[in-house]
């Protein structure tokens, strides 16, 4: 089993994907907090998912990091 991955394979493809995705919907999350802005509950709904987005987004670069070799991902900075 190889340890290095190319932006070629399918696991890096899949996680770019959900990267962009969470970064996309992080994005959205401001607009929708807005229009929530009469209803608390709803307003702080968008922003959790806001917060999962981030992590999601963060996590992936992570993974990407360590998949491809770079090795310098955000686990690699806080050590």
């Amino acid at each position: 089993m190889s340890t290095e991955h190319t932006p070629a394979d399918d696991i890096v493809y899949d996680l770019v994907s959900v990267q962009y995705h969470a970064l996309q919907g992080a994005e959205n999350n401001d607009k929708y907090k807005q229009d929530a802005h009469d209803h608390d509950d709803v307003r702080s709904f968008f922003e959790e998912v806001a917060k999962q987005d981030a992590w999601r987004a963060e996590r992936c670069h992570e993974l990407l990091a360590n998949l491809t070799g770079g090795g310098r991902g955000l686990s690699a900075s806080a050590g």
